[in-house]
Order: C-alpha cells, then structure tokens, then sequence
C-alpha cells in the first residue's frame, strides 16, 4: 500500500515538473515571437518632429509674393531637408493666398553638389500646366528657389529641372539654364522669422535672371 502511494505521488510530481517545462517553453516562444512586432511597429512609425520654415504663395492681389510660416516634416540631413520643404512647398496654399507653382506639379527628385547648389527635378506640370506671364513665372521660379535657400542657409543656388532635364525656361521669361540664387525682390516680409535649420547666411539677395521674349 505504501509503495501503491509512493509511486502515485512520484507520477503526480513528474506530470508537475513536466507542466512546469511546458508552460516556460511556451511563454519563452510567446516573448520571442512578440519581440519583433513591436520592434517593427516602433520602426514603421513615422518621424513626427517638425521644423518651422518659411513658404512662398502669391498674395492676394496677385502682385507679390508672400512668405508663410509653416511647419515642415524634418529631414535628417541637408538634402533630405530640401526634398521636405519643396514637397511642403507644392502643397495647397493656405488661405487667403494662392499656389504659385501649378497643380499637379510633383519633385522627381533631388541631389545637391559639393559647392552648395540644389537641383531639383520636377514633373511635367511645372511647365505644362504654368499659365504663363512674366510676373507668374517668376513667382513659381522663386516659390521654388526660396524655400529652399532662405531655409537653409548652406544651399546657395537651386538649379529647376523638368523631367530630369535642363530647360531654358519655364514659361519663356525665366533663364533656367543655370542654378539661381534667392531673391527677396517680390517677397512680402513674413510677421515673424522661423527658426532655421542652420545659422542663418548674410549674403544680399541675387538679382533674377529674366529673358524678354
């Protein structure tokens, strides 16, 4: 009888200890298999951090440029920043002002050069859809240059293709054969300054280079 009662609590103890391995076995596994998903969803979020930038839309009476402060998705270097703010900068414009580059118009792509110049790709639209006009022209070509060299500082020049090419205009009136640098020639002063991504340059406004035809 007291064997009989031996051997029953030595099977009860095994099918404990055996359990107890199971279930480890399985919350290990269920830990390993959790891991990764978190680890992919923190990587899939997106980078929330903003910084304030200064945009360009055409003022009410159509007469003039307009510098907007704006928030603009960071970007984690200088070339990355430019793409950002060109892609902010061919978004809707807020209210009460107007687009100065045409609908539809997206960036193909952007690289930078050693000595501080952007070129900066655009689709078909940019031309296609331009209404054109001398004073138009110059708005959508400064929307451009602006936002990107007011911005950052470290870029000098920004150079406008279309379809990566080289273009002569625009819509006829804008020499685009070479890369421009900023003017404040058209800008309405923004109320206030954003905060630059670099300490912001010295250099005077260049004056535009502008083709009669």
């Amino acid at each position: 009888m007291k064997r009989l009662f031996l051997t029953g609590l030595l099977g009860v103890l095994v099918a404990l200890g055996i359990g107890w391995f199971v279930a480890r076995v399985l919350l290990e596994n269920g830990a390993d298999d959790a891991a990764p998903a978190t680890a992919a969803t923190a990587a899939g979020e997106p980078d929330a951090r903003k910084i304030r930038a200064n945009l360009y839309y055409v003022s009410e009476d159509g007469l003039r440029l307009v510098a907007v402060e704006r928030d603009v998705p960071f970007g984690a270097d200088t070339a990355e920043q430019a793409r950002r703010l060109l892609e902010a900068q061919l978004l809707a414009a807020p209210e009460p002002y107007a687009q100065a580059i045409p609908e539809g118009t997206t960036l193909r792509a952007l690289f930078l050069t050693e000595g501080g110049d952007a070129y900066a790709d655009f689709t078909g639209e940019l031309r296609s859809r331009h209404p054109g006009g001398s004073l138009d022209e110059l708005f959508s070509v400064y929307a451009i240059v602006n936002a990107v060299t007011v911005n950052l500082p470290a870029i000098k020049r920004v150079q406008i293709l279309i379809e990566g090419k080289e273009v002569d205009t625009m819509a006829g009136h804008v020499d685009l054969r070479q890369p421009l640098a900023r003017s404040m020639l058209w800008v309405e002063p923004p109320a206030a300054s954003p905060a630059p991504v670099t300490p912001a340059g010295t250099d005077a406004a260049a004056a535009p280079a502008v083709q009669n035809r």
